[in-house]
């Protein structure tokens, strides 16, 4: 079954991860390598498919972090919600002209899982690829569609983790803006008047920090 969304808006949707052009990660490169020795496959890579990019998040068995969307059969996998496979690109219709296959590169398996967002969109994949034909077991499809939700979840962990940072900060900055407001307050008013108004701040700190707490609980 197709995806039914707009471009634009998908494109909108990958840059709120702000995931791409971010530094290698370890836990990532796990994922991936994980993948290569499970399924005995040379090539295994985590992609993000840009505007005019597929820029790789991890990528076992390759030497670069980007290709052109024009070749990438990533691409063409994330207008699926399914698992995308290629079991003999000489023989398979939809690649017997790709710049992959056709090229030094010799691509001939290809299977990927997209990885969709939260609300619904394909911004990557989750592939594998080998330069002989391959087949995958069900069990193996299943597999793959595991390791792609892994990823996913990832992703989005990481997008709840900054905006928990910012959503901190704010409260954060909120509280420091509140107290100085108070203090200035404070100096204005004669000595035997200002006890009653440092209980006021007390009272207030203590709902500030209550409201914090209760953040962090719903972020749990």
């Amino acid at each position: 079954m197709a995806v039914d969304y707009k471009e634009e808006e998908r494109i909108k949707v990958l840059r709120r991860y702000e995931i791409l052009d971010t530094p290698e990660d370890g836990s990532w490169d796990r994922l991936t390598r994980l993948a290569a020795k499970f399924f005995n496959m040379p090539i295994a890579v985590v992609s993000l498919v840009d505007t005019d990019r597929i820029w790789f998040k991890s990528h076992y068995g390759l030497a670069v972090r980007e290709i052109g969307t024009d070749p990438g059969l990533c691409t063409t996998a994330i207008m699926s919600d399914d698992i995308y496979i290629v079991e003999n690109a000489l023989e398979d219709p939809r690649t017997l002209t790709n710049p992959l296959v056709v090229s030094e590169f010799g691509l001939r398996f290809y299977a990927a899982v997209p990885l969709k967002t939260s609300d619904g969109y394909n911004i990557g994949t989750f592939a594998i690829i080998d330069s002989k034909p391959r087949y995958l077991t069900e069990t193996q499809q299943e597999t793959l569609k595991e390791l792609a939700g892994i990823a996913m979840d990832e992703i989005e962990l990481r997008l709840s983790a900054r905006r928990s940072a910012r959503e901190m900060n704010q409260l954060l900055e909120a509280t420091r803006s509140h107290l100085q407001d108070t203090t200035m307050e404070i100096a204005q008013i004669p000595i035997t008047e200002r006890s009653e108004k440092f209980m006021d701040i007390a009272d207030a700190s203590r709902e500030l920090i209550g409201h914090i707490e209760e953040q962090l609980r719903e972020r749990k």
